[in-house]
């Protein structure tokens, strides 16, 4: 029996799914729609076919929350091959043979190129940076996406942009084979990073750092904000019971939470402003959920001019 001759679709609401390594995002969002049985479902960032993890939907109403939650921070475990670059920074890409792409001999000795050696190329990779995205990245250049242009033979230059590393974490060097056949290092990593960093790219450049070439051998992220590997759902799983996280479950958890009285709750839902509480309402780009005495998701809110506004009004009157 079909997801549709088995009951009604399920209303709105978010679900987070362990996305397999081979399936694109648009691939898991075409299977959700079939689940679900609305075309409304979205994502909050996606992920590269050969990653695996943290993948969030939101179905119905809930993909109007996605905007915001596409800016959450994002955790990520990899592995990073130093030693290999490849023309799209991770292992999907042809590797790159010029002069300066592969380290220095002595260097890819794991007994040499200890944590210590490590953590201070990655350094300056952590913190507030400029990062220059992947050429392979979804990034338009001109109209068309930069990825599209670099497999139509094109050589593509994006500009750097500014991004956050918070976390770095390095694990011990050990030797391997790449596959060119030539002795490489890999080293697993874990990092927290903002909306708009590219994992490949620091795989990259801690390649560039130590000398040589750096790419991405795998990729798994565990954490989309709030929403993390330990609430994530396969897609088998989703096929026997495709249940979602409430909007107003999915709000609480994902933003700071103002508690609204009758009254309020009325003048936003009309998209009218309230009254500001101290040290309770965010920025447009950082919202505050709202809620009314029932728990209903009214809105997201942000202070603006000595009031609180309605970013994204969710229960209209």
């Amino acid at each position: 029996m079909s997801r549709r001759e088995a009951g009604p679709a399920p209303a709105g609401g978010l679900v987070v799914v362990d996305k397999p390594a081979g399936w694109t995002s648009h691939d898991v969002v075409a299977r959700a729609r079939r689940l679900a049985g609305t075309r409304r479902v979205g994502h909050a960032g996606t992920l590269d076919p050969m990653a695996t993890g943290v993948l969030v939907l939101g179905v119905g109403r809930t993909t109007k929350l996605l905007t915001h939650l596409v800016r959450a921070d994002k955790e990520y475990l990899a592995t990073v091959r130093l030693g290999e670059a490849t023309t799209t920074d991770d292992a999907e890409g042809e590797v790159l043979a010029a002069a300066g792409t592969r380290l220095d001999p002595a260097v890819l000795d794991p007994a040499v190129l200890d944590r210590a050696v490590l953590e201070a190329a990655a350094r300056p990779l952590t913190g507030s940076i400029e990062q220059v995205p992947s050429s392979v990245s979804a990034i338009k250049v001109d109209g068309r996406r930069a990825y599209a242009r670099v497999r139509g033979g094109e050589e593509v230059q994006l500009r750097a942009r500014p991004v956050r590393v918070d976390v770095f974490e390095l694990g011990d060097p050990r030797a391997a084979t790449g596959v060119s056949g030539a002795p490489v290092v890999d080293v697993d990593v874990r990092v927290v990073v903002s909306s708009g960093t590219y994992v490949r790219a620091l795989a990259r450049d801690l390649g560039a750092a130590l000398g040589g070439g750096g790419h991405l051998v795998s990729l798994r992220r565990t954490r989309v904000g709030p929403y993390g590997l330990e609430g994530a759902r396969t897609l088998e799983q989703l096929e026997e019971s495709f249940a979602l996280l409430p909007l107003a479950e999915a709000a609480r958890a994902a933003f700071p939470v103002r508690e609204l009285s009758e009254a309020e709750a009325v003048e936003l839902r009309h998209g009218r402003s309230v009254g500001v509480v101290p040290g309770s309402c965010g920025t447009r780009e950082a919202p505050v959920a709202a809620f009314a005495p029932d728990g209903a998701l009214v809105a997201l809110v942000h202070d603006e001019r000595g009031a609180t506004r309605p970013s994204l009004v969710l229960l209209p009157a």
